[in-house]
Formats: structure tokens, C-alpha cells, sequence
């Protein structure tokens, strides 16, 4: 499955090296990681991720394979 995750802020390089698993892009006001998420678990460990650095998540979505 692929997702996107979208964040509060542009994210510095040392915070997206924290989801070495995706690939990220900066936007205005946001930054959109988005990837490939293995299984539910994985998926909820991104969240926790997220959580665990002060990050606030505005929008994630499964996107088309």
C-alpha cells in the first residue's frame, strides 16, 4: 500500500531523515511524506513517529498503487 502523510511545517533535513522509509516533499506550509507502508502496523508506527517528535498531522490517505 502507499500513503501520504501530510505535516504542519516545512520539515528540517534532520526530521525527515527520521522516515528514512519514505521520500518527502516541502510545500508551502507542509511537507507531504509519502511512500510505500508494509502493513497496519508499520503504518501506526509512522503515526507514533510523527507524535513522538511534536509533528502535527493535517491529512493522511492511501493513494493508488
Amino acid at each position: 500500500m502507499r500513503y501520504e502523510i501530510r505535516v504542519d511545517g516545512q520539515l528540517s533535513e534532520a526530521l525527515t531523515s527520521a522516515f528514512p522509509e519514505l521520500d518527502h516533499v516541502l510545500m508551502s506550509g507542509h511537507t507531504v511524506l509519502f511512500g510505500h507502508i508494509v502493513d497496519e502496523a508499520h503504518l501506526y508506527g509512522l503515526l507514533a513517529r510523527c507524535q513522538s517528535l511534536g509533528l502535527r498531522v493535517l491529512e493522511m490517505r492511501q493513494l493508488p498503487e
